[in-house]
């Protein structure tokens, strides 16, 4: 069943160019595979292929125009209609998310397989505004997509074990490593790692330097790189807004969001993407 449906897998349609988005697609196109990605404009869409090209050359990658070639960029989500799986990877707003699964759902032929990227929010409820619940999914990758291994899987109630199936079989082709993550906000990765992102910036606030927070879990913990520096690397932005689904998801104190980040966050110092965060960048 899995190697029939990947073989039936022709052309991918990724709805958004973001960082997210545009490693998708540059890992899906390296694949063997036609991609279509869609963006709000233009403008979002050129920054999206600088991206993808940075990413190859700084890979060393051979082959770049074999993979360009199987890149279409367009701005009509139309122009994605005949794929067998959209993976969307907008803003994490699921108002936003639904109402694109009610297009997506109009749009894409009824055996289309309907992925998120959504790192913390419900598939379940994203399932629930199409015709096709058991074929709608979560496929959480990780950033840098192009880098790290894992695809989060992740099973609504309302997920077919067959595009579980299939799911772990496409991950594999991508050649990333895939767990199974039940549907409750944060999944596995974000439920334990976001925490532990929180609890080191309550260390800050309460007067610890970030580079001596980040040297502890590095020597202590055996992780390859301090809870600060990463939060730094994902978006502070990104941090607080996994919390504010954790807390709101479980309703539980255990997740309240440190107030610094909510501050930095005000104040734009949302980490290497700005410059600033926990640490300045150049």
């Amino acid at each position: 069943m899995s190697q029939l449906l990947l073989e039936q897998c022709k052309e991918v349609l990724v709805v958004g160019c973001g960082l997210m988005g545009a490693g998708i697609t540059q890992v899906v196109a390296q694949a063997g595979i036609k991609v279509v990605v869609v963006d709000r404009t233009e403008e979002d869409l050129i920054k999206g292929k600088k991206r993808i090209e940075k990413s190859l050359k700084k890979q060393g990658v051979t082959e770049v125009e074999e993979i360009k070639k199987r890149i279409t960029f367009s701005t009509q989500l139309n122009d994605g209609k005949n794929a067998n799986l959209v993976i969307e990877a907008i803003p994490e707003k699921l108002d936003l998310k639904k109402e694109l699964f009610v297009k997506l759902d109009k749009l894409l032929k009824p055996e289309a397989i309907i992925a998120s990227n959504t790192s913390s929010l419900s598939i379940a409820a994203m399932s629930s505004v199409t015709k096709r619940p058991e074929r709608v999914i979560g496929l959480h990758f990780f950033s840098p997509v192009p880098i790290m291994n894992l695809l989060e899987i992740v099973v609504s109630i309302n997920t077919s074990k067959h595009i579980v199936e299939w799911a772990k079989a496409f991950g594999e082709q991508l050649g990333k490593k895939t767990i199974i993550a039940k549907d409750y906000p944060g999944f596995t990765v974000n439920r334990v790692l976001v925490p532990m992102l929180n609890e080191a910036a309550f260390l800050v606030m309460e007067g610890n330097e970030p580079l001596e927070i980040d040297k502890g879990m590095m020597l202590g913990a055996n992780h390859p790189i301090g809870p600060l520096k990463l939060s730094d690397m994902v978006g502070v932005d990104v941090v607080l807004h996994t919390l504010e689904s954790l807390y709101q998801g479980y309703n539980d104190s255990k997740y309240r969001p440190c107030p610094l980040l909510k501050r930095m966050v005000e104040a734009g110092h949302l980490g290497k993407k700005t410059g600033r965060g926990f640490y300045e960048y150049k």
